[in-house]
């Protein structure tokens, strides 16, 4: 297959590529700036917007993979929802709309686990739930979702991942890195939750999966490892791998949400703090799909990962 790629040389990107070349795909990769050293036909196409033209990157194409985004960040700044609407609600389906006019059908698209909710009590979240979408980036996610699911003459597959781990991933699994690296002890014992996270070869995988199998257009999948863990666990895996004591103190939650609501910090310590369980059976089932790599031997390489520099 001739597959375009965007967000090609992001984290989940450059994994989804190498999976892609070496299962024989011949991929273009849509980039926002020229970049030297790829192995891949690529060709620039600038910001992702409402205005785009990707008429060159998607002629000849037999399937398109939409990494590319507006992440979620902690703090965004006033104009932050309207600026998710642009790119990636209105600059996903200008892409699809492109990809309708060049006769391509089958579209891969990343959303988010955050278009079901932010946290989980009792049962997990499926794929078919109604969406609980509740902050502007999980908005644009599902707008996206939605749109691309409306449009005549294409074929969608959404992707709902959580927390994507692997070597070269920020946020707080960075965060949790450096912290196991300075040995210092964190206030995460009394934490009794489960979270489920992906690895990127594990998403990648089931990228590649969705893009030929019969059964995937027009439906939801979610991705995880299958193996959620509180994050006591989480760190003691990190602190294990390269070889660090897992120094933990038990400070109450409802001390840390204390301490974190006037400084702005609630969402960074539910996240910590809440359970996160996705239902995976769907995937499974339908696409015959197993995560490869076990989470706990993916968390392990990134940690060691880490060693050999920061993962800001």
């Amino acid at each position: 297959m001739k597959i375009v790629v965007t967000g090609a040389t992001g984290f989940v990107g450059r994994v989804a590529v190498r999976k892609l070349s070496a299962a024989g795909h011949s991929l273009k990769l849509a980039l926002r700036s020229p970049q030297a050293g790829l192995e891949a036909e690529a060709v620039v196409v600038g910001d992702l917007g409402p205005g785009t033209d990707w008429s060159r990157a998607v002629a000849g194409a037999d399937a398109i993979v939409h990494l590319a985004a507006r992440v979620h960040v902690m703090r965004d700044h006033a104009g932050g929802a309207e600026e998710f609407r642009r790119v990636n609600t209105d600059g996903t389906l200008q892409l699809a709309r492109a990809a309708v006019a060049a006769g391509v059908r089958r579209f891969v698209f990343l959303s988010t686990i955050k278009v079901n909710g932010e946290a989980t009590n009792g049962r997990e979240f499926r794929a078919d739930d109604t969406p609980q979408a509740g902050d502007a980036y999980a908005r644009s996610k599902l707008e996206a979702e939605l749109g691309l699911l409306a449009l005549p003459g294409l074929d969608p597959v959404i992707i709902r991942p959580p927390l994507v781990h692997g070597p070269g991933a920020k946020g707080n699994l960075a965060r949790f890195c450096r912290l196991a690296r300075s040995g210092l002890p964190v206030p995460f014992g009394a934490i009794d939750n489960r979270r489920d996270l992906v690895g990127v070869e594990n998403l990648a995988s089931l990228i590649a999966r969705c893009l030929t199998h019969p059964a995937a257009p027009r439906q939801v999948f979610l991705a995880a490892d299958g193996e959620p863990l509180s994050t006591p666990q989480l760190y003691r895996v990190i602190a294990g791998a390269i070889q660090r004591p897992a120094r933990m103190i038990n400070v109450p939650v409802s001390w840390m949400r204390a301490v974190a609501r006037p400084l702005g910090l609630a969402g960074e310590v539910d996240r910590l703090t809440q359970s996160l369980r996705l239902d995976i059976g769907k995937t499974q089932s339908l696409l015959g799909w197993e995560p490869p790599v076990a989470a706990r031997i993916g968390i392990a390489e990134m940690a060691r990962a880490s060693l050999q520099g920061d993962v800001r």
